[in-house]
């Protein structure tokens, strides 16, 4: 049985901060991220698709959590197909992802920020989402590959937001896809009433790691802004639901990553805490997700195709 990780997207939502989680004397930058680590054993690093990550943050990341503990962190926008912002690009670089020499600065410098949190041993996994308008074919299975080529050896885990890739008669191909480069496929558990709205199939494409990611079920998701569509509290019928999943998961992976996405105010630290309770005690020491290089090494840097145009969900 592999572990079973259970923390949420964020640790510095300007929403969590204010809710009043974070006591007095631990609302700095160095106390949240350690009185959250003291709480869970895994978080999602959301600022990195927005802005390329610094080593020195990742080596400070690093210093600042226990042994065991893992950052999944998503990769850059310019890198999944999502808008870019021409002021977060490096050295005055244009936001062209079309441009192979661009490309290969960009993952170059995307490596060398998260290389720190490999080197210790924090790197749980690598989050590729892909956007709404990414669906099934040619073009996309070719991105994949040229992703999984410059990925080859990082742990990578892989959300689809457009709801085909899931769906029956095609989600088997899809895992299919996933367990050829290695990729581990991304559960969602979202509202199942919109045209958007991802089936929550739960497949294990990488022995070493599964993810599960809850975005809530608010009815806004679809139209509404980004606070009304991550706004939603579980109730605990709801995480319940997932027990067997996540357990079925757990017996074919190594780890098992389990996100609250529903960042608004506390919602997703209770939620989490509430999952974790449910599902019962937890080994208080749990294996990395993948073991890191020595202090010399570098994650893998390989020539990547450029990826389509798009915009962000979080």
């Amino acid at each position: 049985m592999g572990d079973i990780l259970v923390g949420t997207c964020s640790w510095t939502d300007r929403r969590l901060v204010a809710s009043g989680w974070y006591p007095a004397g631990r609302r700095g930058a160095e106390g949240r991220l350690r009185y959250y680590a003291e709480r869970f054993p895994v978080v999602e690093v959301d600022a990195t698709y927005y802005a390329l990550p610094g080593e020195r943050n990742s080596r400070l990341w690093a210093e600042r959590t226990p042994d065991g503990f893992v950052f999944d962190v998503k990769a850059f926008s310019l890198l999944t197909g999502h808008p870019t912002r021409s002021a977060v690009m490096p050295g005055g670089l244009p936001a062209d992802a079309r441009d192979p020499g661009v490309l290969d600065e960009v993952w170059a410098r995307f490596a060398d920020g998260i290389t720190p949190l490999w080197q210790a041993g924090r790197l749980g996994s690598v989050l590729f989402q892909f956007p709404p308008w990414f669906r099934p074919g040619e073009r996309a299975e070719a991105f994949l590959a040229a992703t999984a080529r410059r990925t080859e050896g990082w742990p990578v885990a892989v959300e689809f937001r457009h709801p085909a890739w899931w769906q029956e008669g095609r989600s088997e191909d899809t895992a299919a896809l996933l367990e050829r480069y290695g990729m581990a496929a991304v559960a969602v558990d979202m509202i199942q009433t919109l045209p958007s709205s991802v089936p929550p199939t739960a497949h294990v494409t990488s022995s070493r790691l599964s993810v599960v990611r809850f975005h809530g079920r608010s009815a806004a998701w679809g139209t509404g802004s980004k606070e009304e569509r991550f706004r939603y509290a579980y109730s605990e019928s709801e995480l319940a639901e997932w027990l067997p999943r996540l357990r079925a998961l757990a017996e074919r992976a190594e780890q098992v990553h389990v996100l609250f996405n529903n960042c608004c105010g506390d919602a997703a630290v209770r939620d989490a805490a509430a999952m974790a309770r449910l599902l019962g005690p937890a080994d208080p020491t749990p294996t990395a997700a993948a073991a890191p290089p020595s202090a010399a090494q570098h994650l893998p840097r390989r020539r990547a195709a450029a990826p389509p145009g798009g915009e962000s969900e979080r």
